[in-house]
């Protein structure tokens, strides 16, 4: 656990088309002094607008988790927010020239990859996190998300899926940065073939691709590869859980238990997170916890 705020040491760049809208976007990650928190520049519209990337800030999480500010909004950012935030990278500014993140392979890989190679500066200044003291639960129609008290930050995630293939995949992790490299960080998106030819015909998919989404046809995963674990399917629902929970504005101290989830609920919940202020405190940690 680090206890001092992050930022990366250089500035990286990305370029890649957005999954659904199929366009090129250029991506440029900027280091940024302490405090500013994870903010989000469109360099292609007027007055260049910056979309702080907070949950208050969230205005759609159909098919991805999108934030929006004054009009200009910025799609599919689950993959880049869990990259920040399973390497403990508090600040940076990311400029981009599209209304959607770039798809890469489907994973948060490339992201993991570049900011390790550029290399992760420590600032001077202080942490803060969520403190868990209380359970915070809510569920839904199957649905479930509960957070605990705990020494560190854990996250249990189940998903259950009528298909023989993936079945019910059970996972716990705790969210270190080696462990969000190696375990997680390479976990790709999925989805059914009926429903990519659904989504391919009423517009939307358009950058979707073997190269960068994992395609299933019944027991069958038609990527030329195959799986990278065997479990990749609930290790990539970790990864957009990461992501979506990056949008608290704070790293937590706590369990995470999720069944059944996906933005839209995750979403819910952490907007009852807020509810329940006598559930958890602000801290900064200088030391473990008791």
């Amino acid at each position: 656990m680090y206890y001092n705020q992050k930022t990366l040491a250089k500035t990286v760049e990305f370029t890649g088309i957005g999954i659904h809208s199929g366009k090129k976007v250029d991506l440029t990650v900027i280091p940024a002094e302490s405090n500013h928190g994870i903010k989000f520049v469109r360099t292609d519209l007027p007055g260049k607008p910056v979309i702080p990337a907070l949950f208050n800030h969230v205005v759609d999480t159909s098919l991805a988790t999108v934030i929006g500010h004054e009009g200009a909004i910025v799609s599919t950012i689950e993959h880049l927010m869990a990259s920040f935030s399973g390497l403990s990278i508090d600040n940076a500014i990311v400029e981009l020239n599209a209304y959607e993140m770039p798809i890469l392979d489907g994973s948060a890989h490339e992201y993991t990859y570049k900011f390790k190679k550029a290399g992760i500066k420590t600032l001077d200044c202080p942490r803060q996190f969520f403190v868990v003291t209380k359970p915070i639960e809510l569920s839904n129609d199957g649905k479930f998300v509960g957070i605990y008290p705990f020494s560190s930050c854990k996250l249990t995630y189940t998903i259950i899926y009528n298909n023989l293939l993936i079945n019910t995949q059970t996972r716990s992790i705790i969210l270190k940065d080696n462990i969000f490299k190696d375990e997680i960080s390479r976990a790709r998106t999925f989805g059914f073939l009926n429903e990519y030819e659904l989504m391919k015909n009423i517009g939307l998919a358009r950058g979707g691709s073997l190269d960068n989404v994992i395609v299933i046809d019944g027991e069958t995963v038609l990527n030329p590869g195959g799986l990278r674990y065997p479990d990749e399917f609930v290790r990539h629902k970790i990864l957009d859980c990461i992501g979506d929970f990056a949008l608290l504005g704070l790293p937590i101290i706590g369990h995470i238990v999720v069944k059944k989830s996906g933005h839209s609920f995750n979403q819910k919940f952490v907007k009852e997170f807020f509810k329940q202020k006598n559930s958890w405190k602000t801290q900064y940690l200088e030391k473990k916890i008791p």
